[in-house]
């Protein structure tokens, strides 16, 4: 597992916060495209379909590129709808997550327990030192 400090998490904040906002608008289109690509499915039994279904594909092969890229990074995707990531990270001992959304400064200003989520959220200037 990757780990990173605060600041590392901070410099990769603007090369991730494109890919979170094209990854909400994919996930936008995928929805929108739904009902096309059951008509596509829908017609296909019969030997024809439509282009939403291309779009579709086209859609959810870029979502898991990008999803891929974050993986790959160590970056962990947790809500793509509200741009939500965490990033792994060692402090005082133990390990937590590093928490960002879409929204927020391009500063890592918050963590959490890895087991508590966004709701456990506390800020990092009041992380509790040894």
């Amino acid at each position: 597992m990757k780990l990173f400090t605060p600041i590392e998490a901070s410099e990769m904040l603007p090369l991730v916060r494109p890919k979170l906002e094209r990854l909400r608008r994919l996930y936008g289109r995928i929805s929108a495209l739904r009902e096309q690509v059951k008509a596509a499915a829908a017609a296909s039994e019969f030997g024809g379909g439509t282009a939403g279904g291309s779009a579709y594909i086209q859609a959810l092969n870029e979502i898991r590129q990008i999803t891929s890229e974050f993986s790959d990074g160590g970056i962990q995707l947790k809500d793509p709808s509200r741009g939500l990531i965490d990033f792994p990270s060692f402090l005082a001992g133990r390990v937590i997550l590093l928490c960002w959304q879409l929204g927020e400064r391009e500063e890592i200003e918050w963590w959490h327990e890895t087991d508590a989520g966004f709701a456990g959220r506390q800020r990092l200037k009041d992380f509790p030192q040894p």
